[in-house]
């Protein structure tokens, strides 16, 4: 019996961990929290729009799932709603009807100030009928009136019936309709992507690195203190005081430019690892080369030069497995960070036993 032959040639990343799960796919397959969760982190993305994003989603949020303040220090900010709905289904309007009803009311008792827009965000997005309504804010307004008795009227608070009479119906035919509408969900992955968490949710492996910086001619302020060490290396080694640069017989200054090149690497690791991870990445990297390292650095030593030869010489022998900056890392990275830890006083190459 002959097996047929597959369609395709199977992709070895895909035999150990199986297919991608297109985001647009497994979004809709979150939770209602992990959605919320997601949203806040997409809003988060927008950061020349906003100053403050808050997940309020919960009971007594007031129809307030994730807001988004311009000017959060102001009593009277702009702010934005992203009312979030994880429905196994595109929207419709019976889906929205008691949300807008809690917005006018809520607004009407002043509990909450009146958004500047007021988006649905949902997994499966809007559905035809709901999309065209919400192109027509006057009648949105027109059939949440004529709903509210069977869809508002007991559902915007639990035991007290809010019927649309008086003041309220007022402050609802007054009601700039307008402010609402949607967030395509594909807008939401797109936006997602430039976040540090997209990974995260949805894996797809880390970006291109961009080329590190060169190291400018003048030592900067952010490296001065692992410069002051690598000189007192040099101090001790060529046996008279190294003020600067010039102070450094040829061999140390081509060892000098190398350790300086390693560093903003490493620099340019970190950077990379706070524009594509969350927070802390970068630095448990740095404490797994720290602690693979300490032991070499705190043995004995002939002198300060050795020291650090010696220590930067193991960084790059570390079998490090744990850290998704690994496909990205380089030998030079695990060198540089070493320096990295110097700068910030967590090694020094001269003044130990040695």
């Amino acid at each position: 019996m002959t097996l047929p032959r597959p369609p395709f040639l199977a992709d070895p990343l895909e035999l150990r961990s199986g297919r991608a799960i297109p985001p647009i796919r497994l979004i809709q397959i979150f939770s209602p929290e992990e959605w919320e969760e997601l949203i806040a982190e997409w809003a988060w993305t927008l950061k020349s729009d906003y100053s403050l994003v808050t997940r309020c989603g919960g009971a007594g949020d007031m129809g307030c799932d994730v807001i988004a303040s311009v000017d959060a220090d102001r009593p009277d900010a702009v702010w934005d709603n992203f009312q979030c709905k994880h429905y196994d289904h595109p929207l419709v309007p019976s889906d929205i009807w008691v949300e807008l009803g809690k917005l006018c009311h809520y607004t009407h008792t002043g509990s909450i100030s009146i958004p500047r827009r007021y988006r649905f965000v949902a997994p499966r997005g809007v559905g035809t009928k709901l999309n065209r309504l919400l192109r027509q804010p006057d009648e949105l307004k027109r059939q949440l009136i004529e709903v509210w008795p069977a869809k508002c009227e007991h559902g915007i608070s639990d035991g007290v019936a809010i019927p649309l009479v008086g003041a309220l119906r007022a402050h609802v035919e007054a009601f700039d309709f307008s402010i609402v509408g949607h967030v395509p969900p594909l807008q939401v992955i797109e936006q997602h992507s430039r976040s540090p968490h997209h990974l995260v949710r949805f894996g797809g492996g880390l970006p291109p690195r961009p080329d590190a910086e060169t190291p400018p001619p003048a030592i900067a302020d952010a490296e001065s203190r692992y410069v002051r060490k690598l000189f007192d290396a040099y101090a001790e080694n060529q046996g008279r005081p190294v003020g600067d640069v010039s102070g450094l017989v040829d061999r140390h200054a081509a060892h000098f430019r190398r350790q300086r090149q390693a560093f903003y690497c490493a620099e340019s690791l970190r950077a990379f690892s706070r524009d594509t991870l969350p927070e802390g990445a970068f630095e448990r990297l740095q404490n797994q080369v720290y602690t693979g390292v300490i032991e070499t650095h705190e043995a004995p030593h002939p002198n300060g030069l050795a020291r650090l030869r010696e220590t930067v010489r193991h960084a790059t022998t570390l079998q490090l497995t744990s850290s998704p900056l690994l496909g990205r890392t380089e030998p030079i990275d695990l060198h540089g960070i070493c320096h990295q830890l110097a700068n910030e006083d967590r090694m020094t190459w001269v003044g130990d036993d040695e």
